[in-house]
């Protein structure tokens, strides 16, 4: 899987994005600030970034144009911000960010925009952006999709498109039952079957399978052990 760095100010926004993707399958690197940012960029060399706007030393978009400006920007850029402008996604998406999460970020849409993110390829800075040596980028197509005026923060950090929705390749869902047995054995083949379809159709992640089932991480951890469920099956393998 990816290598990701998450940087962002507030402490209990760091772990909760570093257990959910960690939960995917994801190497995670945590910075607080833009001075560990740029450490970690260098060290680390991730496949892409989760990038706060608003941060107490220097603020996202300036750290993200000084990456552009040194060629450092050859990693997708997530920005992520409760607080942004359409004139700041706007500005973000000229210098080469990816797309936009607006706080709080929903499970769903960071899983997506990460998928997308990964999926996608380099930064390409928008018309009128000089990358180092003075050349100018052309804009990325869609860029403009949208007048300003009808733009939402996330329309404009996309170019109007909506991040695309992941496939469903999970296996199929059916299953027999011998129904002739008591009913706390019925139910319980039944709920093992049940969790081990949604562990497989979600690659093992936990946090996925709770958001499916409607059930807390902690206890669909003890459910899934009392039901003897081999947590070891459809888990992605890194790489």
């Amino acid at each position: 899987m990816a290598n990701i760095l998450v940087v962002d100010d507030e402490h209990g926004i760091r772990e909760l994005l570093s257990e959910i993707l960690n939960d995917e399958g994801h190497q995670v690197e945590l910075a607080e600030n833009a001075s560990q940012a740029r450490a970690l960029r260098q060290q680390a060399q991730p496949d892409l970034v989760l990038l706060d706007i608003w941060m107490p030393d220097t603020d996202g978009v300036t750290l993200l144009k000084e990456w552009s400006s040194t060629g450092l920007l050859t990693m997708p850029v997530i920005m992520m911000s409760g607080h942004a402008t359409i004139e700041t996604a706007v500005e973000a998406t000229k210098i080469g960010a990816q797309s936009f999460l607006e706080k709080p970020i929903t499970l769903q849409k960071l899983l997506k925009a990460v998928e997308a993110g990964l999926n996608r390829q380099a930064p390409v800075p928008a018309a009128g952006v000089r990358r180092p040596g003075g050349a100018i980028a052309p804009a990325p197509a869609g860029a403009a999709a949208l007048p300003v005026g009808e733009l939402t923060v996330e329309s404009a950090m996309t170019g109007g498109q909506g991040v695309p929705a992941m496939a469903d390749l999970g296996p199929q869902a059916q299953q027999t039952f011998d129904l002739d047995k008591p009913l706390r054995d019925a139910r319980d083949e039944f709920e093992k079957c049940y969790f081990e379809f949604h562990l497989a159709r979600e690659g093992g992640s936990m946090t996925r399978v709770a958001e499916k089932t409607g059930l807390e991480r902690t206890h669909l951890y003890r459910k899934l052990k009392q039901l003897g469920v081999d947590l070891s099956r459809g888990r992605r393998s890194g790489g």
